[in-house]
């Protein structure tokens, strides 16, 4: 029988990532505490530090925006070509 696998949410990783980083425990007894493996205390840690300055980024969040406003539009024209081609067909079953 196999062990099923855990999963950790993106906020609990933080918050140990948070504390490791804090220095004020080892990471043995953080690994104690949360009960999570110290390498992958290690590699939350360098993650979130890898990725610290994107919490900060303004040019991220306009990115994101960019992609949401062309994701609408392209929805939009998606929406507007369905039409075009619903009429198209009654028009066309009228014909016949």
């Amino acid at each position: 029988m196999s062990k099923k696998r855990k999963r950790y949410s993106s906020a609990f990783k933080a918050k140990v990532a948070l504390e490791a980083i804090k220095g004020i425990e080892t990471t043995s007894q953080l690994a104690a505490r949360f009960q999570v493996h110290p390498i992958q205390i290690g590699k939350w840690k360098k993650q979130l530090l890898a990725n610290s300055t994107q919490v900060f980024s303004n040019e991220e969040r306009k990115k994101l925006e960019r992609e949401k406003e062309m994701l609408d539009d392209l929805y939009r024209q998606i929406g507007k070509k369905d039409i075009e081609i619903s009429w198209l067909k009654k028009k066309v079953g009228m014909l016949e």
